[in-house]
């Protein structure tokens, strides 16, 4: 793990604490978070199919490795969205003292633990695969803090909060990225098979359940390819 690589891993980390500082002194209204969502999904789908699919490809692992890790990882995001509900659910019915929604906390966090394995997984394959999906992963922290505001959570309590999301999207890069390091290909290609199902769930269960959330402009749509366009053109024009 060289210098260049654990600098990349720490962008989104960082990416997150100013999300978090953005969301202390902004609260943008249901229309315009919608339309971020919307760009946020655009990226990571970029993310997915213009660098993450490819390099698994290039891994050239057995068809059946990366079959089953797919498989396993679609398992992994449904049971993680059963108990995501079950958590929500219950913290509905009880908060705390101060009306602070652990189980969307809780979920937040295990959804920024993926991100990061998902990342430490791609600086494992090599290439530029895990800094393009760092990149693309920072722009849905940018904007989780303003997904998680709210009056239990407002002001300082946001900072620390997002300051903690970033600390562990960071550790689980790193430990990720130890981890897979000198792996085969096939265990490489299972962990990347896996990470795709993670994104796939991200955009399709995630960011656009919640944009769908109000009711949708059609500039949203222009939007969405906006994203990818703009993550697309970094990696074709970029050095």
């Amino acid at each position: 793990m060289n210098t260049h690589d654990v600098m990349m891993m720490a962008v989104p980390a960082l990416v997150a604490l100013g999300g978090g500082i953005l969301a202390s002194v902004w609260s943008p209204a249901h229309q315009m978070r919608s339309l971020i969502q919307h760009f946020a999904a655009g990226v990571v789908l970029a993310a997915l199919s213009v660098e993450l699919l490819p390099e698994i490809g290039r891994e050239h692992a057995p068809g059946l490795v990366l079959v089953g890790s797919f498989a396993l990882g679609s398992l992994f995001m449904y049971g993680l969205k059963l108990w995501t509900m079950r958590l929500e659910h219950q913290a509905s019915a009880r908060t705390d003292a101060v009306g602070l929604n652990k189980g969307l906390l809780v979920a937040a966090f295990v959804d920024v633990a993926t991100d990061g394995f998902i990342i430490g997984a791609g600086f494992a394959a090599g290439g530029e695969t895990g800094t393009i999906l760092a990149l693309g992963l920072s722009v849905e922290l940018l904007f989780l803090g303003l997904a998680l505001t709210s009056e239990a959570t407002a002001g300082w309590r946001i900072i620390a909060i997002s300051g903690a999301l970033g600390g562990t999207v960071l550790s689980f890069s790193l430990l990720g990225n130890v981890l897979l390091s000198g792996a085969s290909h096939a265990v490489i290609g299972g962990a990347l098979a896996f990470s795709a199902a993670a994104l796939l769930y991200l955009v399709t269960e995630e960011l656009l359940m919640e944009a769908h959330q109000v009711e949708e402009k059609p500039v949203s749509t222009l939007v969405l390819f906006g994203g990818f366009l703009a993550f697309w053109s970094i990696q074709l024009l970029g050095p």
